[in-house]
C-alpha cells in the first residue's frame, strides 16, 4: 500500500541515482532551499499563540533556477482506499445539523487566538460539519465513555502549536462530563498538565516542535536572534525523561524544519538548512526531518512501552492570494471538495517522510508487539479551508475600521472547528482498534 502512495517513487530514485549521484543529490539540495525560503514565510508560526517566527537574514537569498524537477507526486498523498475496508483518514466531510458539542462559552480552555466567535467571526456554518469515513461508521465522541476508559491512565500530546490546538479541543470535549483541573505549566505556558480528578484522569501537552535538542533564539515574541541549532542526533529531553509516565501519546513534528537552522551532531556542525551567509554544507530540511523521526521511532521500538503511541502527520495551511505576510487570507465558509486544494510542495515533501517513517516503524512494531499507529490527518484537513481563523485570531478586527489590514491565520484552526473529528478518531482507534 505505502509503495502505491508513493507512486513509483523508490523506483524513479533508483534508477536516476544510479546515473548520477553527485549532480541529483547537489540539484535536489538547491531546489529544498527554494521550496522552502518560500515556506519560511508562509508557513511560519508567527501566527500561533505565541509568535514564533523564523530567522530570516536580512539579505534575502535567491537560489538560482536548476533544471530538476521533483517526481510527480499526488496533490493528496494519504491512505489508500480499498474496496469494503474501514479507513478513518479517507471519507468527506458531511452536513451536520446537531452542530458542536461544546461552545466558546461552555469551554474555558479555548486560547484567544482560536476563538473564532468571541473574536467576531460573523459566519458559523463552518461549525455544521462531521468527518464521515466511506467504509466505516464513526461515532461521535463519547466523553463519559471514554473518561471511564481512562480511569487512572495518563495521556500526552507531544509537538508544536498544532498540538496546543488539539489538547484544548480535547479538553474541551472532556469538560462536558467532569472540568479538567491545571496541574502544572511551564513559565511560557507551552507544556501544560491538566487532571480530571474523579478520573484520575492526567492530560499532557508537551512543547517539543521538533521532537530533538533544539537550541531556539527567540523572545516571547518571536523575535529570533540567531539561527536555530538543532542536535539531530539527540532527542527532546523534555518528552524522553517522561516517555515511560504516560500511557498513550500523540507525536507530531514538520512544522518548525523549514525554519533555518544549524545541524549538529555529535555536538559538532554537520551542515545547514537555508544558511546563505555561513559556510556550511546546505543539506535540507528533509534529511533532518528523516533522520530525527527515524531516531524517535528507533526510541519507541526499543522502549517496550505497553501503552499506545500515535504519529499524527503535519496539517497543510489554507492561504489564498499570497501569504501571511502579503495580504494571503482564508475566507472560505464551506469545505472544498477532494482535489480542490494541493499540498505544497513542502508539505508532499514532509508528508512522504512521515509515511515512509512511520511505514518502517509500524512494520517493526508489529514484530514486537508494540502498539505504535499512523494518524494520518492531512487528506481530511486539506478539504477544511474554512475552519481557520483568518483574521479572527484577533478580537474583532474591523470593529474600527472595516478596511484594517490584519495578520490572517489559515494554519490553526477555529474552536469549535474541524479539529474537534480528530478527537471522534481517536476515541475509535483507542476502544475499538481501528
Amino acid at each position: 500500500m505505502l509503495k502505491k502512495m508513493l507512486f513509483h517513487w523508490k523506483s524513479w530514485w533508483k534508477s536516476v541515482y544510479k546515473q548520477n549521484h553527485f549532480v541529483l543529490k547537489l540539484g535536489f539540495s538547491v531546489l529544498l532551499v527554494g521550496l522552502a525560503f518560500r515556506l519560511l514565510f508562509s508557513r511560519s508560526d508567527v501566527i500561533s499563540e505565541v509568535q514564533e517566527t523564523p530567522f530570516v537574514q536580512k539579505t534575502l537569498f535567491s537560489p538560482p533556477p536548476v533544471s530538476f524537477s521533483l517526481p510527480e507526486v499526488a496533490d493528496q498523498i494519504g491512505p489508500e482506499e480499498q474496496a469494503g475496508t474501514c479507513n478513518l483518514f479517507i471519507g468527506d466531510w458531511i452536513p451536520d445539523p446537531d452542530g458542536p458539542v461544546y461552545t466558546n462559552e461552555t469551554c474555558k480552555f479555548i486560547e484567544d487566538h482560536q476563538n473564532c466567535m468571541k473574536n467576531g467571526r460573523p459566519d458559523n456554518g463552518y461549525l455544521y460539519w462531521r468527518w464521515n469515513p466511506r467504509n466505516c461508521k464513526l461515532p461521535r465522541f463519547n466523553p463519559l465513555k471514554f473518561l471511564q476508559f481512562m480511569r487512572n491512565k495518563t495521556w500526552a500530546l507531544i509537538g508544536d502549536s498544532i498540538s496546543r490546538n488539539h489538547v484544548q479541543s480535547f479538553l474541551c470535549v472532556l469538560s462536558k462530563v467532569e472540568e479538567a483541573v491545571e496541574v502544572y505549566h511551564d513559565k511560557e505556558y507551552r507544556s501544560r498538565r491538566w487532571l480530571f480528578p474523579s478520573y484520575n484522569f492526567i492530560v499532557s501537552v508537551i512543547w517539543s516542535p521538533f521532537l530533538a535538542k533544539a537550541d531556539i533564539f527567540e523572545d516571547y515574541n518571536g523575535v529570533s536572534t540567531s539561527e536555530i541549532e538543532l542536535h539531530i542526533d539527540k532527542l527532546d529531553t523534555s518528552w524522553t525523561d517522561q516517555f515511560k509516565d504516560f500511557d498513550f501519546m500523540i507525536f507530531a513534528s514538520g512544522e518548525w524544519y523549514v525554519k533555518t537552522a544549524i545541524y549538529y551532531e555529535n555536538d559538532t556542525v554537520l551542515g545547514c538548512h537555508y544558511c546563505p551567509k555561513k559556510n556550511f554544507t546546505e543539506l535540507g530540511f528533509n534529511f533532518a526531518y528523516r533522520k530525527v523521526l527515524g531516531n524517535v521511532f528507533n526510541y519507541i521500538l526499543s522502549s517496550n512501552h505497553k501503552g499506545m503511541i500515535f504519529f499524527r502527520t503535519a496539517t497543510p495551511h489554507h492561504f489564498e492570494n499570497g501569504e501571511w505576510f502579503s495580504g494571503g487570507s482564508c475566507k472560505r465558509t464551506k469545505p472544498a471538495k477532494e482535489g480542490n486544494f494541493s499540498l505544497s510542495e513542502v508539505n508532499k515533501i514532509l508528508h512522504e517522510i512521515e509515511l515512509e517513517e512511520i511505514g518502517k516503524a509500524t512494520a517493526k512494531a508489529s514484530e514486537k508487539g508494540l502498539n505504535l499507529k499512523l494518524f494520518d490527518v492531512t487528506s481530511l484537513s486539506l478539504m477544511r479551508p474554512d475552519g481557520h481563523p483568518g483574521p479572527y485570531r484577533h478580537f474583532h478586527p474591523f470593529a474600527k475600521d472595516e478596511n484594517a489590514k490584519v495578520i490572517n491565520d489559515c494554519l490553526h484552526w477555529c474552536l469549535p472547528g474541524p479539529i474537534d473529528a480528530w478527537n471522534d478518531m481517536l476515541m475509535e482507534m483507542v476502544l475499538n482498534g481501528q
